[in-house]
């Protein structure tokens, strides 16, 4: 039985970027990528497409070389329709010139004593697939972002820091003056590290290692750190670990995954107040270790699928940020450098510039200071939380841990 399937992109990306204060380019990009796959047997085809071509074309790419089809035992899914919008807003190029050159301005005016470079976008994509089983999926989003680096005047360094975020919808440009501020409005102003470390920090880095060592694979292999410890609690009670692509807290991810399939609910439970409950697998490990099929496939639009098609997210605490200090300072890292991670899950990180954050205002910069960490502790009795609202200097959710200085 000879069954096809069509996964495709359509981005347009519009840009302007600065260069040491000054406008250095505007550019827009509409792109589109295709990959047609047939499905014959223990075999799939696969034909990757940059650009506009036929639908009869791409199949038939597909199908040309039959010694070029990869082996592959699994048929597509029939996920019947779907279709998700989550863009808010469309930003135009005018708006976001408009809206860089106001930007850029604050900067200048009232931080004379910086260089910025960087980024401000405007990006909107729509996400296609379709199958002769009668799949029709289709997703689109669209976002305004913000990134820009910034170098004191009087430092020897090439960057000493960056502040950015996305955002749906422009707003009156509260977010990034309140952001411009808090970064660059107290840098100058030294201030002592304190005894007690908590790093306020997005999680970003650290769920990429928590799923490295999840992966359903290295699990069966006994090469990640957790394996035999499915079922275990390891971890805080507070810390729960969700595969995570609901409309509320993705951007630019389709609820599918890259075999087609989808998670009920669109929720994947991985590590539950402390329990670890599964690890995460495509249709090939599943199979090939007698593991549960989890349905978080990686997409590779021009080969075949592969396990950590993850979006991870860590579940918000009931408390403020504020309320998970109790009183106490936050460190908000600006330069730092990390360890790799020892078999112990024992890791390093030397801090090169940093902030002070006492919850609500910024005390000042930081000297350079080293701390250890422990994978496990990070996780366990280090761990503060993560608040139920967005922090300041990222726009985004944090996680507060504790660290210690050396």
């Amino acid at each position: 039985m000879t069954i096809k399937e069509k996964h495709s992109t359509r981005r347009t990306v519009s840009k302007m970027s600065y260069e040491e204060n000054k406008p250095k380019a505007f550019e827009r990009n509409n792109s589109v990528e295709s990959s047609y796959r047939v499905y014959d047997g223990e075999k799939v085809g696969i034909c990757y497409s940059i650009g506009e071509i036929g639908d009869e074309e791409g199949f038939a790419r597909a199908q040309a070389d039959p010694e070029r089809a990869r082996p592959y035992p699994f048929m597509p899914e029939a996920g019947g329709q779907r279709k998700r919008d989550k863009s808010e807003s469309t930003v135009t190029d005018r708006e976001l010139m408009d809206v860089a050159g106001e930007y850029m301005k604050y900067l200048l005016e009232k931080y004379p004593q910086f260089t910025f470079s960087g980024n401000f976008t405007a990006e909107r994509c729509r996400y296609t697939l379709t199958n002769d089983l009668g799949t029709d999926f289709e997703e689109s989003d669209a976002c305004f972002g913000a990134g820009l680096m910034f170098k004191h005047k009087g430092s020897r360094d090439i960057i000493d820091g960056n502040f950015g975020f996305n955002t749906r919808t422009l707003d009156d440009g509260t977010i990034f003056r309140t952001m411009a501020d808090l970064y660059l409005g107290s840098y100058e102003t030294m201030a002592e590290v304190p005894e007690e470390i908590v790093l306020c920090i997005q999680y970003y880095s650290l769920t990429e290692t928590i799923a490295n060592e999840l992966d359903a694979e290295t699990l069966a292999l006994g090469t990640s750190r957790l394996t035999g410890k499915v079922g275990e609690k390891l971890f805080s009670e507070d810390f729960t670990l969700e595969h995570d692509v609901t409309d509320k807290e993705t951007w630019f991810w389709k609820f599918w995954d890259g075999e087609g399939c989808v998670i009920e609910g669109d929720k994947l439970m991985l590590i539950e107040n402390g329990v670890i409950r599964t690890g995460y697998s495509d249709k090939r490990v599943a199979k090939k270790y007698g593991v549960p099929h989890t349905r978080s496939a990686g997409r590779n639009y021009a080969d075949l699928p592969f396990p950590g098609g993850l979006n991870l997210r860590i579940r918000r605490s009931e408390k403020t940020i504020r309320e998970l200090l109790g009183g106490r300072s936050a460190i908000i890292p600006l330069n730092c450098t990390g360890s790799p991670m020892d078999s112990k899950g024992n890791m390093s990180m030397i801090i090169n510039s940093s902030l002070l954050w006492d919850g609500e205002r910024v005390v000042g910069r930081l000297p350079e200071f080293r701390v250890n960490m422990n994978f496990f502790d990070v996780l366990g009795k280090d761990y503060i939380g993560v608040g139920s609202d967005d922090s300041p200097f990222y726009n985004d959710k944090v996680i507060l841990i504790k660290a210690y200085r050396v």
